[in-house]
C-alpha cells in the first residue's frame, strides 16, 4: 500500500507541476496580450486624441453660434404668429365689411330692379294702351278708305263683300 501511496504522490506532484507550468504560460501570455491591447489603446488614443480636441474646439465655437441662432428663429418664430395674427383679424374684418358692402349693393340693386320693373308696367299701361288705341283707330281708317274705293271703282258691291269687310273692322 505505501507503494500505490508513493505512485499516487508522485502523480499528484506532477500534476501539480504541470498545472504550475499551465498558470505561469497563462501569465506570459495574458501579460503578452495586456502589453499588446495596452499598445493598441495608446495607439488609438495618439489617433483619437487630435480628433476629439478639434472636435472639442469646434463645439466650443459653434456653441454660441448655434445658441444665437436658435435664438433667432425662436424670434422669426414668435414675430410671425403675430404677424399672422395680425393678418387674421385683417383679414376677418375685410371679409366682414365686404359682406357688409354686399348686402347693401344687394338692397340697392333689388331696390333699382323693382323701380325699372315698376316704371317698365307704368310704360306698358300709359304708353302702350294708347299706342294700340290709335293702331287700332288707323286700321278702321284704312279699311274704311278701302271699303270706300272698292265702292267706287268697282260695280255694286254684295252684300256678302260688305259683311265680310264689317267682320275684318269689328
Amino acid at each position: 500500500m505505501q507503494l500505490t501511496m508513493e505512485l499516487f504522490i508522485v502523480v499528484a506532484a506532477m500534476a501539480l507541476i504541470v498545472q504550475t507550468g499551465i498558470l505561469i504560460g497563462l501569465f506570459f501570455q495574458m501579460k503578452k496580450t495586456t502589453e499588446s491591447v495596452n499598445k493598441m489603446v495608446g495607439d488609438l488614443h495618439s489617433r483619437m486624441g487630435p480628433i476629439l480636441t478639434r472636435t472639442q474646439i469646434l463645439l466650443d465655437e459653434t456653441q454660441p453660434k448655434i445658441s444665437a441662432l436658435v435664438e433667432d428663429a425662436s424670434h422669426i418664430v414668435y414675430l410671425t404668429r403675430a404677424q399672422a395674427q395680425k393678418f387674421d383679424r385683417i383679414a376677418t374684418e375685410a371679409s366682414d365689411r365686404l359682406r357688409g358692402q354686399l348686402v347693401h349693393v344687394d338692397r340697392i340693386l333689388t331696390g333699382t330692379l323693382e323701380a325699372v320693373e315698376d316704371a317698365g308696367a307704368q310704360v306698358r299701361q300709359s304708353f302702350w294702351g294708347p299706342v294700340q288705341k290709335a293702331s287700332a283707330l288707323v286700321q278702321g281708317i284704312k279699311i274704311g278708305l278701302d271699303v270706300l274705293r272698292s265702292r267706287r271703282s268697282a260695280a255694286p258691291v254684295s252684300e256678302t263683300a260688305v259683311e265680310q269687310e264689317d267682320e275684318l273692322f269689328i
